[in-house]
């Protein structure tokens, strides 16, 4: 019975934060289209991903101390209704200024799938218990990259791109009824009543002082720069430079989620056979380890698409021990205002992750080597921050699951 409500819990949790990264990947094989049809550049059509994930980040610093405030479903409902009227406005657009402006409300209002489901994973369950709970949330979050290029190739042979802006309108739709239906209030009356705006700016401040949780957030943020790299860059690279299809890109770049999802079953398991701080350490060091193989084998004048492929498919899996585990921890201690929290971590990593889009785009040229360099800047970085951040936290953190 509880492991039937456990994975009810997951799977709702997961849908509600997929329907923002749904609207993105559908979007992938659309960019080249969407140039076209609007009239607008690379760098142009790239700053509707980039207004989009810009939004998604700042949206979660409001989204988060509200939900501590008044429980977490209202502002589900707020930001899932914003992201639909928003979404319609998508698809009617007739140029490139109106399509980013609005690519930035939709981004606001999918913050909310963003940030409040990690609260309500907190406001549940710590330890190995809210790992195995956020791996499986990432399971089906994960579920979207996989799926989403492959379905916006179809909506979009069918209907152009625009099809795809009325799909996950009507997704957000399904959301606003899963919430109301299935989804129960996990913030308590009790608790909401110390929360307010000044505990939350207090909580901000508390956070940003905290140089451990800083560090968690960090190690998690710059695997996602990363990936966000590869997800600006990549509809280019591979499509342009190597040639493949639209479908094609799809196929590929639901492959390296596959590892992602894969492995990020194992975190559970694994956690409580090493330890959670263990897991991150290797992980992290392992993603950072296949990057920069990858990295010198495109210094060394290598260009095959399959050994991207490849190499990517196995950092990806280590990324996704990483990510969710060092989410776990960075929450862990912050149960009181885990809507904050949870709203900070999400920023930070979003911010990041359009930072690095932006940087790299500067130096993008159509070829792979600017992006490569970029993602493995990311996953070193994660490394560093892994072994800075965590170091001696081994035991302390052994000693404290054996206690609990």
């Amino acid at each position: 019975m509880f492991f039937s409500r456990f994975l009810k819990l997951a799977l709702i949790l997961g849908l509600l934060s997929a329907i923002g990264p749904f609207a993105i990947d559908m979007y992938l094989p659309a960019l080249p289209d969407i140039g076209h049809s609007l009239g607008g550049d690379v760098g142009a059509v790239q700053m509707s991903l980039t207004a989009f994930f810009l939004s998604l980040g700042v949206g979660q610093l409001l989204y988060g101390p509200v939900s501590d405030m008044v429980g977490r479903k209202p502002p589900l409902y707020f930001g899932l209704g914003l992201f639909t009227l928003a979404s319609v406005g998508c698809a009617l657009s007739t140029d490139i200024q109106t399509l980013v402006a609005l690519r930035f409300l939709q981004g606001l209002g999918a913050a909310a799938g963003m940030a409040i489901p990690r609260a309500v994973v907190r406001d549940l369950h710590t330890g190995n218990d809210a790992a195995r709970l956020m791996s499986l949330l990432m399971l089906v979050f994960s579920v979207s990259p996989i799926l989403a290029p492959l379905a916006g190739s179809g909506v979009i042979a069918l209907t152009g791109w625009r099809g795809v802006f009325w799909v996950v309108a009507l997704a957000s739709v399904a959301g606003l009824a899963l919430v109301y239906a299935t989804l129960q209030e996990t913030r308590s009356e009790a608790e909401r009543v110390e929360s307010s705006l000044g505990s939350a700016l207090r909580g901000y401040g508390v956070l940003l002082r905290d140089w451990h949780y800083l560090g968690l957030v960090g190690i998690g943020a710059t695997a996602m720069a990363g990936f966000f790299v590869y997800l600006a860059g990549s509809p280019f690279v591979l499509i342009n430079h190597y040639g493949l299809t639209p479908t094609q890109y799809s196929l590929a770049f639901s492959f390296n989620a596959v590892a992602f999802i894969g492995a990020s079953q194992f975190t559970g398991l694994l956690g409580r056979r090493f330890g959670l701080v263990r897991l991150v350490k290797a992980a992290a060091t392992a993603s950072g380890a296949t990057m920069a193989v990858l990295l010198a084998y495109y210094l060394l004048g290598g260009d095959e698409l399959p050994v991207l492929i490849a190499l990517y498919f196995i950092a990806s899996g280590f990324m996704g021990l990483v990510i969710p585990t060092a989410s776990v921890l960075a929450l862990e201690k912050h149960g009181a205002i885990a809507g904050t929290a949870s709203a900070l971590m999400g920023t930070l990593q979003m911010l990041l992750g359009a930072a690095a889009m932006g940087l790299v785009s500067l130096f993008a040229n159509g070829k792979p080597l600017p992006m490569v360099i970029g993602m493995a800047c990311g996953a070193l970085l994660g490394v560093l921050l892994t072994w800075v951040t965590l170091a001696g936290d081994t035991a302390t953190h052994l000693a404290a699951e054996a206690n609990g």
